[in-house]
C-alpha cells in the first residue's frame, strides 16, 4: 500500500470511528421516555398526597370557610 494511501485509509478510520461514537440516534427517545415516566411518577406522588386525610379535610376546611364568610 502505498504511503499517501495509507494516511487516507487511517484518516477515513478515524473520521468514522468518531462518526460512530458521537452518534446520538435515538436519544431524544430515550430523553423523553425517561421524561414521560418522571412526570408519572410525579402525577402518582401527588395523586397519593392530595388525595390523604388530612389534605381533603383542610382542603374541605378552606372550602367550607370561604362559602361560608360574610362580607
Amino acid at each position: 500500500m502505498h504511503k499517501t494511501t495509507m494516511h487516507t485509509a487511517i484518516r477515513e478510520a478515524r473520521s468514522r470511528m468518531a462518526m460512530l461514537i458521537a452518534d446520538e440516534t435515538g436519544m431524544s427517545t430515550v430523553e423523553y421516555a425517561i421524561g414521560t415516566i418522571a412526570a408519572a411518577a410525579f402525577g402518582a406522588i401527588l395523586y397519593s398526597v392530595v388525595t390523604g386525610d388530612s389534605i381533603v379535610g383542610a382542603l374541605t376546611t378552606i372550602i367550607n370557610r370561604a362559602l361560608t364568610t360574610r362580607v
